[in-house]
């Protein structure tokens, strides 16, 4: 399983107060913490900064390197910021995310075309979020053979079939994990991944819910998430699940959790 992790974000208000105050000290506590806890990647994003974004991603980039050897999901809608992160970052970046949506595809391609980047290909169009698996399957087949045909390879390509609310289709969750176990099938190599805290926008209990759709997706093939790490329940339940769905030999890797005291079962 890739974990990234989430926490810095700007749109989390002490993250954005961190960034604005050029706080390093806290930043890089994150991007410690997270890795500790077993991120593979740290998440970056400064998108609430709307004309300093280039300036802040670099700078998240930089420090957040220094503290940790890991590399960061340069998460951005601006490829110009995404461009500008990747050019001080150290050794493979993911990039979140590259879409069907015309402008965003268009600006994209040609950095991750031919690179040894990681590349988040999500599940959106010019028409809109799709709801149903068939209209996922339809954006990820396309995203998929684009990003093949411009030399990025399969191994490099998560796709994000997108969560959406339960609370506002409940179609939605079924939909999303048989799109996830859909791609998975039809696709041998590309990997998939999510922020799945969607699923439970607007409902009690949210994390509760969110550790049971991990569990749910891992189940149909879901091999990335992006979450936070520091959720020890969380972790706990996708180390379990991934046990239970034949992807640990000897449930070692259980086991070592288990011993280890670093999490909530």
């Amino acid at each position: 399983m890739i974990i990234v992790g989430e926490l810095i974000n700007s749109s989390r208000k002490a993250i954005a107060a961190a960034i604005e105050a050029q706080d390093v000290e806290t930043i890089q506590k994150v991007a410690r913490d997270e890795l500790t806890a077993g991120a593979n990647y740290i998440d970056v994003n400064a998108g609430v900064f709307v004309g300093k974004e280039a300036d802040y991603l670099k700078w998240l980039v930089k420090i957040v390197q220094e503290a940790v050897d890991a590399p960061c999901c340069i998460d951005s809608p601006d490829p110009k910021c995404v461009e500008q992160a990747l050019a001080v970052h150290k050794g493979t970046a993911m990039v979140n995310s590259i879409s069907l949506e015309k402008e965003r595809y268009n600006a994209l391609l040609p950095v991750v075309a031919g690179t040894d980047l990681k590349v988040v290909a999500l599940c959106m169009s010019d028409d809109g979020m799709p709801e149903t698996t068939e209209a996922r399957l339809k954006i990820a087949d396309k995203l998929i053979n684009n990003l093949t045909q411009h030399n990025v390879p399969l191994d490099n390509i998560y796709v994000d079939a997108l969560v959406q609310p339960i609370a506002t289709s409940d179609s939605f969750g079924i939909e999303f994990l048989d799109a996830i176990q859909a791609i998975m099938n039809n696709y041998p190599g590309v990997h998939s991944i999510c922020g799945l805290s969607n699923i439970s926008y607007g409902l009690p209990n949210r994390k509760f819910m969110n550790q049971l759709f991990a569990v749910m997706g891992i189940a149909k093939g879901l091999d990335g998430l992006i979450i936070n790490p520091l959720d020890k329940a969380m972790m706990a339940s996708i180390i379990t699940a991934e046990t239970l769905a034949g992807r640990d030999n000897f449930c070692v890797n259980y086991l070592e959790a288990y011993r280890s005291d670093a999490f909530v079962w």
